[in-house]
């Protein structure tokens, strides 16, 4: 008896003969071969756990109560996951339909991402960070072949991280030109709603992709004195494993300096040799980002560093692997650096690829770090020293950095606009700031006003209080919600 993975993939190509098959698709199908995905019926994988007190829980589901408004008596299931594939909640009127759905567990607490599903509209969506439709007799399972499925992924408006997914789902002999296009509505009218009550900060721009030399006058940690111990020995590990010429994945969180450690490591071990960054662009713009610069794996004396792999597509991240096996095949052209947040998130294609592993240590695990990194930002920004008050000194090293070097930066660059000896009154209202949760732009406001007058030269509590139109008591507390300490304000 044939094998019926053996017999779907004939089956898919029987169809691609006829038809043209979109190269996401046809990967797709093949990452759920791999997966073991069932062919023949949905196998469920059930949690009886759902985090119904997200962002993207209470604004995609608000988004899509006005939607499912506009659809009354249409046969079409609309959907709200995580990043994993996980269905947070689903609305529909149409009890055929509901009752379908039921019998293939697409329904609340139940993951339907590739590796569970095989090739559906989520799960690509979620795969390749892209709108996906998939029609019929394209999913890969066959008990899924009588639905239609649109679905769009959703990002975080301020990290970019990947958030989840809108889906709709309806019959596959019903129409489906406008289908994808209300998901991708719905998931825009998420991602804004998401923005507007994530107090007021501005989102994050939307990836360009970038390929860029990294020349001597970029951000070297080698011209930074007294780092600390976390940092060198994190140098010394990526020098030694590009020495050795193995392939390295460099993680940590945003910001933490994955890049700058990559290139500073490769400048100690090979002076005089090319570094190239590739930070991936927008979904529709990677075939592009990988023409571009994927020549310059098998040229001599250039390490390529990869940042970002963990927010590639599934099909490029295959893709790019092939490319990097290829150059490695044809001789022995310079290692490469992957970075990425958290070594799980490196994608499965490249994964094998990967000989070692360096964490970069937040910016709040290397306190020693942030003055000299500020005099160095500041420098940079002036081109000549900058002062740092105490008092600045101090606020600096309390603050967290949950941005890491990329918000000392920021927060430096604004300082320094302003003054060449800075004091706390030139420093945001972020750095005295503590909060663990997102404040309403009332609250915004209420803490910025507050940071601004314990700020002023000579300032007290009791002065502040009086400028503020509030009682000490009432000020003392605010403070306390917000996280803000008095002693970062005396001189």
């Amino acid at each position: 008896m044939e094998n019926p993975r053996v017999s779907a993939r004939r089956a898919f190509d029987a169809k691609s003969a006829s038809a043209v098959i979109a190269p996401r698709l046809r990967a797709s199908w093949q990452r759920s071969a791999r997966y073991g995905a069932p062919e023949d019926e949905v196998r469920p994988v059930f949690t009886g756990s759902l985090d119904t007190g997200s962002l993207l829980y209470e604004c995609g589901n608000e988004v899509l109560r006005g939607l499912q408004a506009t659809l009354a008596n249409e046969p079409v299931s609309l959907m709200i996951t995580d990043s994993e594939g996980l269905v947070l909640s689903r609305l529909c009127t149409d009890a055929s339909i509901k009752r379908s759905l039921d019998r293939v567990h697409l329904a609340p607490g139940f993951y339907f991402a590739e590796s569970n599903a095989g090739t559906n509209g989520l799960g690509l969506a979620l795969a390749d960070r892209a709108p996906t439709l998939v029609r019929a007799a394209e999913h890969y399972c066959t008990g899924l072949r009588g639905y239609t499925c649109a679905a769009v992924p959703v990002l975080d408006p301020l990290t970019g991280a990947l958030a989840g997914s809108v889906n709709l789902t309806t019959w596959s002999e019903q129409s489906s030109e406008l289908l994808l296009a209300l998901a991708q509505a719905a998931a825009g009218n998420t991602a804004a709603l998401m923005l507007a009550r994530a107090s007021g900060r501005t989102p994050r721009p939307a990836p360009r992709g970038e390929v860029f030399r990294v020349h001597s006058d970029r951000f070297d940690p080698a011209d930074v004195p007294s780092l600390s111990p976390g940092w060198v020995a994190a140098l010394g590990e990526v020098g030694s494993a590009l020495s050795g010429g193995r392939v390295v994945a460099v993680v940590g969180e945003a910001g933490a300096g994955k890049t700058a450690l990559a290139s500073a490591a490769r400048r100690s071990v090979r002076p005089r040799d090319r570094v190239l960054n590739a930070r991936p662009p927008a979904p529709d713009d990677v075939d592009t980002w990988l023409t571009l610069w994927t020549p310059e794996l098998v040229k001599d004396e250039t390490c390529v560093i990869v940042s970002g792999v963990d927010t590639l597509p599934a099909w490029a991240a295959a893709e790019l692997a092939g490319l990097f096996a290829q150059a490695r095949r044809e001789g022995e052209p310079p290692p490469f650096v992957l970075t990425a947040e958290d070594p799980g998130a490196i994608p499965e294609a490249l994964g094998p690829l990967v000989e070692v592993v360096v964490e970069v240590p937040p910016l709040r695990f290397r306190p020693d770090d942030v003055l000299p990194l500020a005099h160095h930002f500041a420098r940079r920004d002036r081109g000549r020293e900058v002062v740092f008050t105490p008092a600045a000194v101090r606020a600096l090293a309390a603050c967290d950095w949950p941005e890491n070097a990329k918000q000392l930066r920021r927060v430096v660059h604004e300082a320094a606009s302003r003054s060449d000896v800075i004091d706390s009154r030139h420093l945001p209202a972020e750095v005295f700031s503590g909060v663990g949760h997102r404040l309403s732009r009332l609250q915004a406001m209420e803490r910025d006003e507050i940071v601004r007058c314990l700020a002023e030269p000579g300032s007290t509590v009791v002065g502040a209080a009086e400028k503020l139109g509030m009682g000490r008591a009432t000020l003392y507390r605010k403070m306390g919600q917000y996280g803000i300490k008095a002693r970062q304000f005396r001189s």
